[in-house]
């Protein structure tokens, strides 16, 4: 898809791919019959520039068809850069501008638990995002209303755009800082599907405080000219790295 556009975020697209394909594949009530249905899980993808990843889960889950992955930010397309919730269905919230998707989950989570509702909140952010402010703001509220029925996922993949994360502006002990906001917090192997499963699949009824998952990943994943490089937070592969790539990813699924 970025190859096509010629623009994109597959290092990040790759990071997350695993936790998306769990949550929408494995965990979250949805039916794309019913997009808005009242009881349905909500999930936001704060991380919003992701969005190859994105669009490649809302569409294997039949929300709107796969062969419109081709018109991937192409003029008039609905799969523009950022997610928008007035061009696809199963698009909760816009977002992109980093920051933002953790404090629009817990407001949903909030309404959820004034409405005594039994829907559950997922939120997908970067590691990176967590240098925001208005993460910690919303983290902390979330952990004063004792929000179970939401959960964060982390995709903890130690870079950003240009640098690590822990040169940029270190994050860690990362877990203890969740938990002191007044979070429960399991940390995984975010490209193990079994360990995100166990983890995200959690009732929410049985928690009286939010749970934040933190997933250890990695940039670029499977992509061995992308994993780990600060430099394919963006970027777009040539037509031999296209191929490269297709090798790589179909040669790890067969093995």
């Amino acid at each position: 898809m970025a190859h096509r556009a010629g623009q994109g975020h597959p290092g990040g697209d790759l990071s997350a791919a695993d936790i998306l394909a769990t949550l929408y594949f494995g965990v979250m009530r949805i039916d794309p019959a019913t997009p808005d249905a009242p009881g349905r899980d909500r999930f936001v993808m704060s991380k919003g520039h992701c969005t190859g990843a994105l669009y490649s889960a809302l569409a294997r889950a039949g929300f709107f068809p796969v062969e419109e992955l081709t018109t991937y930010l192409q003029p008039g397309s609905r799969l523009n850069g950022h997610p928008n919730r007035a061009y696809l269905p199963g698009v909760e919230t816009n977002t992109g501008p980093l920051g933002h998707g953790l404090p629009v989950a817990v407001g949903i989570a909030v309404a959820g638990q004034i409405d005594a509702a039994d829907y559950h909140v997922f939120v997908l952010t970067g590691d990176g995002e967590l240098q925001e402010g208005s993460m910690w703001e919303a983290a902390m509220f979330a952990g004063h209303r004792g929000l179970g029925n939401l959960t964060a996922i982390v995709d903890r993949n130690g870079l950003q755009q240009g640098a690590t994360t822990e040169d940029t502006n270190a994050l860690e002990p990362l877990a203890d800082k969740w938990r002191a906001f007044g979070w429960e917090v399991m940390e995984v192997d975010g490209h193990d599907p079994a360990a995100l499963l166990s983890a995200l699949a959690i009732p929410a009824e049985r928690r009286a405080r939010p749970l934040c998952v933190i997933a250890r990943t990695t940039k670029g994943k499977g992509v061995s000219f992308m994993e780990n490089q600060a430099g394919w937070h963006h970027g777009v592969p040539s037509d031999a790295q296209l191929a490269q790539a297709f090798a790589e990813l179909d040669a790890e699924l067969q093995a």
